[in-house]
């Protein structure tokens, strides 16, 4: 099989020695084994400026979806509300998890390319206040929007509701002080920027709130009480975990420290963005999201207006190439994404602008 990188946001392309650690077959019951997952959850706890004291990790098998569910429909009681805040697919996603569980809910929905107004989300609390949980996503991967979750989460806690964020793409891309934002659950996946490979999501949760939740999940396997209840004691997860995704994690853990942690990851991903945008431009080929609020995770870009070409084609021939990139989840318009993230450096996006250039020649000459 021909080996290509990946811009996408998550799965994404990894260090050869990430990959390596999961040549490694490891014991799920093997104290050594739990050690690793104790030593994730207190390195999660630091990336997040929280202290143990406050707030806990806990690992979920699956997909990052699998950990918004086991959020939404573990700590949302019968008698609570939710709020979801949604302006692409994944906050609709999060609505059609509320709509599956049969959850009370209702969705403030904003366009596309519009980032949600606090004070929109402070006007829907006001007018009901039956509302207990507001939800919504932070790098929202079908624009590329990074959506202002610190104004949200400061109306959240004027009146005195849980805040649950999705910070799938950009937890260890993008710094997130958790407790000074007022974000009781926090969820992302092993896949995304800290550069491991899918298999499980975390969830850094506000302790009281997590204990609070006992009793209230909808399901056995996404229990996300019980699932930190057994975990909590030594590090052993209820059911078989995915070993050799963990053994990678921890991996990707160390070499995001020696990168120089969140800090140095975020200016790589940004600079990434930002010579992306330039060299597309230079191409007639502009982002869906323009200025302050182009997040540096992925970017949405329109087809380009000179010429007329299949996005298929392009495909095939930036993979042939080297390289693999995303179609476009704009409804309204036509578009196609590139992602900044995973081992990715200047060289990769100004590979990748020459390829396309070479594309839109090639196929305008045709």
């Amino acid at each position: 099989m021909k080996k290509y990188k990946l811009l996408t946001p998550g799965p994404l392309t990894t260090t050869e020695t990430v990959k390596r650690e999961m040549l490694f077959d490891h014991c799920t019951w093997d104290d050594d084994y739990k050690q690793i997952t104790q030593d994730i959850r207190r390195e999660l706890l630091e990336l997040a400026h929280v202290t143990e004291a406050e707030y806990t990790v806990v690992l979920m098998q699956g997909s990052g979806t699998f950990g918004v569910e086991a959020v939404l429909t573990s700590v949302i009681g019968s008698t609570d509300k939710l709020l979801i805040v949604a302006n692409g697919a994944y906050g609709e996603r999060m609505e059609d998890i509320a709509r599956h569980a049969g959850l009370d809910f209702e969705c403030y929905h904003e366009q596309y390319d519009k980032v949600p107004d606090a004070s929109a989300v402070e006007e829907l609390l006001l007018s009901d206040s039956s509302i207990t949980h507001v939800a919504m996503v932070h790098s929202e991967t079908t624009s590329g929007i990074l959506n202002d979750i610190e104004a949200v989460g400061r109306a959240v806690k004027r009146h005195g509701k849980a805040f649950i964020v999705d910070a799938m793409s950009s937890f260890g891309g993008v710094d997130i002080p958790v407790k000074e934002w007022g974000i009781d659950f926090l969820v992302s996946s092993a896949n995304k920027c800290i550069q491991g490979v899918p298999g499980f999501s975390f969830i850094i949760a506000r302790k009281d709130l997590l204990t609070a939740s006992e009793g209230k999940a909808r399901s056995l396997s996404l229990d996300l009480y019980d699932q930190w209840k057994t975990m909590d004691i030594d590090g052993k997860w209820r059911f078989t975990s995915p070993t050799h995704v963990v053994l990678a994690f921890a991996q990707a853990l160390k070499e995001m420290k020696e990168e120089g942690g969140i800090e140095a990851r975020s200016k790589r991903y940004t600079e990434n963005n930002q010579l992306l945008t330039a060299k597309m431009g230079e191409m007639g080929i502009y982002p869906y999201i323009g200025g302050v609020h182009q997040g540096p995770i992925i970017t949405t870009f329109f087809y380009p207006s000179e010429c007329h070409f299949s996005f298929r084609d392009m495909y095939d021939y930036i993979k042939e190439r080297g390289y693999a990139i995303y179609p476009g989840k704009v409804t309204e318009a036509e578009t196609f994404r590139i992602g900044n993230i995973g081992e990715i450096y200047k060289e990769d996006i100004e590979q990748l602008c020459n390829i396309v250039k070479e594309f839109l020649e090639a196929y305008n000459h045709e």
